[in-house]
C-alpha cells in the first residue's frame, strides 16, 4: 500500500480516489467492519477533512485509533 498523497501536492480528486482505493466497500458488513472502525461513517465521509485539504491523513486517522 502506498502513502497518502500530501495535501500540498495533490488535488481533492486524488485524495478522494486514495481513500476509495484504500478503504473499498465490499458490501458485506459482517465480514468487513470498516463502518464500525469509522463509527458508522463511510470512509469517504470520515476522511472528508483530509479530502478537502483541511487536515492531514495522519491527523484524521488519529481520530479513529481507539
Amino acid at each position: 500500500m502506498y502513502d497518502a498523497p500530501m495535501i500540498e501536492l495533490s488535488s481533492e480528486e486524488e485524495r478522494r480516489t486514495f481513500i476509495k482505493d484504500k478503504y473499498p466497500c465490499i458490501a458485506d458488513c459482517d465480514m468487513c467492519g470498516l463502518c464500525k472502525v469509522f463509527h458508522g461513517k463511510d470512509p469517504e465521509n470520515a476522511y472528508d477533512d483530509y479530502i478537502k485539504g483541511i487536515r492531514t491523513f495522519a491527523d484524521v486517522s488519529g481520530d479513529y485509533k481507539r
